[in-house]
């Protein structure tokens, strides 16, 4: 009787000990550290990359993961964004998002991260011509399209000034630069549709300056056209180029429109004009992207309008995607999309979330 009785009380002492154990386990579990997701912008300090941050902070809450955000201090720093690839990689995330700035000097990076198993998520241009299957998807705008609606909104703001002239007239196009993939395929989205609207209604059209826009738009090559498009990129992404090339253009008698294709361009076009005073009545201007000076240059007039993307649901979109990634869940592409505003719509719910300062 003693025996048995003692058996039972092993038995049950053994049975306390698993469950404890059991109830331990679950406890670590829950309170186990959250999974990091690891960003890569192509900048930080700029007003569009904060909006991205912002976008990202909140998935990131709202998930309970943990995020790291990090960029160069310029868009031209490719040396420094290669560095905080190599970085992120090295910290092992569950998940890195990436905008690059050069896909080539990122490759061994990239390589690296797929092959110890971190599945990469584009995000803003994305990371075009990546080594196949280091990225899993993209949370981005589509930037041919985003050009496209663009010229789709200009077009009748120049279209009786192009009919009614006896002469040339000249529509100015500036990109900070001709590397960075989104801003190629927004300022050619600009070029290849306003070209299409322009020749449907009668004109010929033809395009000078930069190199890599001249060959890849789908323009006429040349200054042959009765409208000619001339396209701007300068030396460096420094703010002092981008509004030189723009008071170069607007020193030009015969422009009647200018398409700055993003928030560096835009500011530029407007501290360019500010001691020749074209914009408004004598060309039309037409920013991209947001910030303080593009706003307020929309409401006072100077800018007839803007396209923005969606910065802030860029970033959330990238953190979700990035925690699906590592969760091994399907996943797909997701397209940010973009607006065109103006002053009569830039104050509509719908568009001022996307509208940053």
């Amino acid at each position: 009787m003693k025996r048995k009785t003692l058996s039972v009380r092993v038995i049950l002492l053994a049975a306390m000990i698993a469950a404890m154990a059991g109830g331990c386990k679950r406890e670590a579990n829950s309170n186990a550290d959250p999974i990091t997701v690891y960003m890569v912008a192509k900048g930080f300090q700029s007003q569009y990359w904060q909006a991205v941050y912002k976008g990202a902070k909140k998935a990131a809450e709202e998930l309970g993961v943990h995020l790291e955000y990090q960029g160069p201090d310029s868009e031209s720093d490719i040396a420094q964004q290669v560095q905080l690839m190599n970085n992120a990689v090295q910290m092992k995330p569950a998940a890195i998002g990436l905008a690059a700035l050069d896909v080539s000097a990122l490759n061994d990076s990239i390589v690296e991260s797929m092959d110890v198993g971190i599945p990469i998520i584009g995000f803003d241009s994305g990371v075009p011509d990546a080594p196949e299957g280091a990225v899993v998807c993209n949370a981005s705008t589509d930037n041919y399209k985003a050009g496209a609606v663009a010229a789709e909104n200009t077009f009748p703001l120049i279209k009786e000034r192009i009919t009614s002239s006896p002469s040339k007239v000249r529509i100015g196009v500036l990109n900070q630069d001709a590397t960075s993939e989104s801003i190629i395929n927004r300022g050619l989205g600009f070029i290849d549709t306003i070209t299409k609207l322009i020749e449907a209604d009668g004109k010929h059209v033809s395009i000078v300056g930069n190199d890599k826009f001249v060959d890849d738009s789908k323009t006429e090559k040349g200054d042959s056209g009765e409208v000619i498009i001339d396209v701007a990129v300068p030396s460096k992404v420094e703010a002092s180029l981008m509004t030189g090339d723009a008071q170069t253009i607007l020193n030009k008698a015969d422009t009647i429109c200018i398409f700055a294709s993003n928030q560096k361009t835009g500011e530029g076009l407007i501290t360019g004009d500010e001691n020749l005073g074209r914009l408004a009545d004598d060309v039309i201007g037409i920013a991209f992207d947001s910030g303080t000076m593009i706003k307020e240059a929309i409401k006072d007039g100077r800018l007839k309008g803007a396209v923005t993307q969606a910065p802030v649901e860029i970033g959330y979109q990238t953190v979700k995607l990035a925690v699906k990634a590592a969760k091994k869940e399907s996943i797909t592409d997701v397209d940010t999309g973009s607006q065109w505003y103006t002053v009569e719509n830039m104050d509509q719910e719908e568009i001022a979330q996307n509208l940053y300062d």
